[in-house]
C-alpha cells in the first residue's frame, strides 16, 4: 500500500500515521515508533503541519510504553499543540487521553486525571474514542482507591462501547471490569463477562489485547 502511494507524499504521511496507530492498538509500541517516527520525518519534510501534529502525538505514547515517560509527554504536548495550532479537532479527544496515560507512566495520578478529564471535555461530539478514555480514567480512578467510581467509568465505556458496536473497546473495558471484580471477590463474574465478550471473536487472537483477555480467562478458571 505504501509503495503504491511514494509519488503522493501527503499519501505516504498519512499512510505512516494510520499505520502507527493501529499497530500500537495490537501492542507493538516498537513498531509503532518506528512508523511514527517515518510519518513525523515526511510530515516535517515536505511540511504538513497537522500530520506533524499527529505522528508526535502516536509516537510520544509508543515512547511512554518503552519506558520514556518524560520524553512520550513532552512530545504528546507538542503534537496537541500543534493540532490546536492548526485548528483540528478531530481524534484531539483521544491523543489527550494518551497524554493522561503517559503521565500515569511517570506516576503522576492526580495530573492524569485532571488530563483525562480535558480529554473527556476536548471534544464532546467525538465519541469513537470515549469508551477508551472513560476506560483510562477508571484505571487512573483505581490508582487512587476510588474503586466505586471505577467500576462505574468501567461499565458505562461497556455500555457506550456495546452501543456502537465497538468490540475493541469493549474488550479492553471488560477486561478492566473483569480484574476488579476479581481482586473484590466476585470471581464468577469477572469471568462471565469476560467470557461474553472474548467468545465473540473469531480472529485476531495473536492480538496483545485478545492474548491477555485469554491469560486472565485462565486465572479467574484456576
Amino acid at each position: 500500500m505504501i509503495a503504491a502511494a511514494k509519488r503522493d507524499e501527503t499519501a505516504v504521511a498519512v499512510i505512516q500515521m494510520e499505520v502507527s496507530s493501529e499497530v500500537r492498538w495490537v501492542g507493538f509500541p516498537a513498531e509503532a515508533e518506528t512508523l511514527a517516527t517515518r510519518g513525523l520525518e515526511l510530515a516535517q519534510q515536505h511540511q504538513f503541519p497537522f500530520l506533524a501534529a499527529y505522528s508526535r502525538c502516536i509516537l510520544g505514547r509508543a515512547r511512554a510504553q518503552l519506558g520514556l515517560a518524560d520524553e512520550g509527554v513532552a512530545l504528546i504536548r507538542q503534537g496537541l499543540a500543534g493540532l490546536l495550532q492548526t485548528g483540528v479537532r478531530s481524534r484531539i479527544s483521544n491523543y489527550t487521553a494518551y497524554l493522561a496515560e503517559a503521565q500515569e507512566r511517570r506516576g503522576v495520578i492526580a495530573e492524569a486525571l485532571e488530563t483525562v478529564e480535558h480529554a473527556l471535555q476536548a471534544n464532546p461530539d467525538e465519541l469513537a474514542y470515549r469508551p477508551e478514555i472513560l476506560r483510562v480514567r477508571g484505571e487512573l480512578r483505581l490508582k487512587q482507591l476510588q474503586t466505586k467510581l471505577a467500576e462505574a467509568d468501567f461499565r458505562e465505556a461497556i455500555a457506550l462501547a456495546q452501543k456502537m458496536s465497538a468490540k475493541a473497546w469493549e474488550l479492553r473495558a471488560t477486561s478492566s471490569l473483569a480484574r476488579l471484580l476479581a481482586k473484590k471477590g466476585r470471581r464468577d463474574e469477572a469471568r462471565t463477562v469476560l467470557g461474553e465478550i472474548y467468545d465473540w471473536f473469531t480472529e485476531g487472537f495473536d492480538t496483545a489485547d485478545l492474548k491477555d483477555t485469554k491469560t486472565l480467562l485462565d486465572e479467574l478458571a484456576t
